[in-house]
């Protein structure tokens, strides 16, 4: 990588913890301001990790920030990565990209008028055990892929998250809270969806916040559906069903992916995460693939519950610094993510009106991320371990 890179974050709310932690794994970008609408906030973070406290206006004004992190409610995403494109500085969005698709070709549009480049989460496609998957894919070895599944299935985050209510409103719910992740690995893997048709239900009108906080035994409105069963058929020919739920007390689908061929079926580990275990089974048996020694797939995260994981947020940020300086398109770009962001509000539509809905855009798969790439991207004195 042949520049640094200053980079700004606006939103210092849940997820900031793990993009400023994730930033030393990364040689090209050094984190250098933090904004958030309540500047208490703000300045907390930015005494954590010695960043400067702004305001946002502030912020987009530094003439020294060259690329901002967008990590605000998503009902303010496309307000607040187009004033970071305004400013003109690359931005990179959590997912998802926008809550409307004309937010997100306004989006897509100024970005190239500005001559700027325009990313967003997720980036965990990037990771190790995904770009083995899509390697193995690649090299033929699942045959013509046919069918294959995809689930997301807990309680929701009541019990644990101190302000779930925003989960549980429309532009959220766990087609756009959860769906990007598994529609992003899909989309990696097997191009671009073709139509969808779903339906959807709730379970439960109000939920009780029982996690520990200031919202603890109050009661959330639940006003968007919590579980979608819906089938994507892609331009390649593939079925796929896609499950997602707040609703269920437990469930057996011990593999967040699976993919059938006509060689092989794929198992493919969680997409909320970078690193994994994959799994093929074919005519000789079954045959199990760790990602331990790949630049991004080593688990490196521990939860307080024990868990480890493959955690390297930013990746998809460091990427599109990569193709700013190199004139390409990021891996974890704005079409892709527009791309993806069709494809949810084509389910969610789909659901309300019961009929098929067909998805007018369409995307390339992202280039495979070569490992002598990803080892650019990686600092030498990169920590090895996290305790989330």
């Amino acid at each position: 990588m042949s520049k640094q890179w200053n980079v700004g974050v606006i939103g210092c709310g849940h997820i900031f913890d793990a993009y400023a932690r994730l930033s030393k794994v990364f040689a090209p970008i050094r984190l250098v301001a933090c904004a958030d609408i309540d500047m208490a906030a703000a300045q907390r973070r930015g005494a954590e990790y010695g960043l400067d406290a702004l305001s946002m206006e502030a912020l987009l004004a530094r003439a020294d920030i060259d690329a901002v992190i967008n990590l605000t409610n998503p009902a303010s995403h496309a307000a607040v990565t187009g004033a970071i494109l305004a400013a003109g500085k690359h931005a990179y969005s959590e997912k998802p990209l926008a809550l409307s698709l004309e937010d997100a070709n306004a989006l897509l549009a100024q970005a190239d008028k500005a001559g700027l480049l325009i990313g967003c989460a997720p980036d965990t496609f990037l990771g190790g055990a995904h770009q083995m998957a899509r390697r193995l894919i690649d090299e033929g070895r699942i045959g013509t892929i046919k069918s294959g599944s995809a689930h997301f299935m807990n309680h929701g985050m009541e019990d644990w998250h101190p302000n779930p209510s925003p989960y549980y409103q429309v532009g959220a719910g766990p087609v756009l809270d959860m769906g990007p992740y598994y529609i992003s690995a899909l989309v990696n893997l097997l191009g671009p969806v073709k139509r969808v048709v779903a339906l959807a239900s709730k379970f439960f009108e109000e939920r009780e916040v029982t996690a520990a906080g200031p919202n603890q035994g109050t009661v959330v409105k639940v006003g968007t559906p919590t579980t979608s069963q819906a089938l994507l058929e892609f331009a390649s020919g593939a079925q796929i069903h896609f499950s997602v739920s707040y609703d269920n007390w437990g469930h057996g689908h011990s593999n967040p992916i699976e993919l059938h061929g006509t060689k092989a079926s794929l198992m493919v580990p969680d997409p909320n995460f970078f690193g994994g275990q994959l799994q093929i089974i074919d005519a000789a048996g079954s045959h199990v693939s760790t990602v331990e020694d790949t630049a991004f797939g080593r688990q490196n995260w521990t939860w307080p519950s024990g868990n480890v994981v493959g955690n390297y947020r930013g990746l998809g940020l460091v990427d599109l610094l990569d193709a700013a300086d190199k004139g390409r398109q990021p891996r974890a770009s704005g079409l892709f993510a527009r791309h993806v962001l069709e494809i949810l509000l084509g389910i969610i539509r789909s659901a309300d009106e019961r009929r098929f809905v067909d998805i007018v855009s369409t995307v390339e798969r992202p280039a495979p991320l070569a490992e002598i790439d990803a080892a650019r991207f990686k600092a030498a004195d990169a920590p090895l371990a996290f305790a989330g």
